[in-house]
């Protein structure tokens, strides 16, 4: 829309014979539809708001948590609406057929202070803040949409969709047509996959809003082959510890698959996309994990690195031991090598 301080960021995931081809048309198309639609609803963009905003009024009304209930509502239309339009796109002749083949999304649009998250599937959104003694936690902003959530299970079974768990995944539900045990859908929400659209399975994001403060550092998003393998603890923790922002999200990328590879060696990694999204222009942070390699040449064992002056709560992939004043000692088990933030 041609605003400078509104960013939409986006990972799509996808899944079935053709899901890489959904998520691509999904990534380039709904960005569009959706400035078109929000153009459409508001003639002059958001210059009325802007105008307020920079002269220190509010526009609308608050709730009691803060949320500008008149700016949500209008951007929640809008993005339902983009969301379901390009799903419908998907079933209208395109060069490739999303049957049985579609797409996860999670998303936020940043305007000022302002943060609005869509989500449609299992991917997942977090926010990295500071709590007391400027520790850093995570804050998660999605909710996972799968079939073990009573609400989503009940909506598919209502329209006659079927959810169990095979005998060699007891502990992943999924979702079936009726009549046939296809396609096995681990999630509820999701772009595409037509097989499953009269039984239950949405294409509606669900869409929540967040007023930033001083003390949110950055978002990520990302797949659930991240956090199938990483907690929200550990995600941070390695987010915040790299040299450079630009880094981030390859290096994030690195340590889930040297999870997946080290949790389930043999077995084919998941696909891991990632975006971090930073709300400063450089993270308080001192000293990078990989600023003093006193013991490598070539690879970092991050347990033999002085880490940053940040001091990262209850994480579990690293142990905490204070060094000298003002130090972290952060205690990992992967091992990186230091070229991967030199790759940028």
């Amino acid at each position: 829309m041609g605003e400078k301080k509104s960013f939409f960021c986006g990972v799509f995931d996808g899944h079935g014979p053709l899901g890489h081809k959904v998520s691509r048309h999904v990534r380039d198309t709904l960005p569009f539809k959706l400035s078109s639609i929000i153009k459409t609803s508001q003639p002059n963009g958001c210059t009325e708001n802007d105008a307020a905003a920079s002269a220190g009024q509010s526009y609308g009304k608050n709730d009691s948590n803060g949320v500008n209930e008149d700016r949500f509502s209008s951007w929640e239309a809008s993005l339902i609406r983009a969301f379901k339009e390009s799903d419908e796109e998907l079933n209208s002749g395109l060069s490739f057929n999303s049957y049985n083949s579609g797409s996860t999304a999670v998303t936020i649009v940043k305007q000022d202070e302002h943060l609005i998250i869509s989500n449609l599937g299992d991917s997942r959104a977090i926010l990295c803040t500071r709590g007391n003694k400027n520790r850093l936690i995570p804050i998660q902003l999605t909710v996972d949409l799968k079939p073990r959530l009573p609400d989503e299970a009940e909506r598919i079974e209502k329209c006659g969709g079927r959810v169990f768990a095979m005998d060699e995944e007891p502990h992943v539900l999924r979702v079936w047509a009726p009549d046939q045990d296809s396609p096995g859908l681990a999630m509820t929400r999701a772009f595409g996959d037509f097989c499953l659209k009269d039984y239950g399975l949405s294409s509606i994001p669900e869409v929540s809003y967040r007023r930033l403060t001083n003390n949110d550092e950055f978002v990520v998003l990302a797949t659930d082959g991240v956090w199938d393998v990483l907690t929200n603890k550990e995600v941070i923790t390695i987010v915040a510890s790299v040299k450079k922002q630009s880094t981030a999200a390859k290096v994030l990328v690195y340590y889930a698959v040297q999870a997946w590879k080290s949790r389930y060696p043999g077995s084919q990694v998941d696909d891991c996309a990632v975006i971090c999204l930073f709300l400063k222009e450089q993270p308080l942070v001192s000293k990078s994990l990989y600023d003093q390699d006193h013991n490598h040449n070539h690879d970092y064992d991050m347990s033999k690195c002085g880490g940053s002056q940040l001091d990262f709560a209850d994480s579990n992939i690293c142990g905490d031991k204070k060094a000298e004043e003002g130090e972290t000692v952060i205690n990992c088990d992967f091992t990186m090598d230091k070229s991967i933030e030199q790759r940028d």
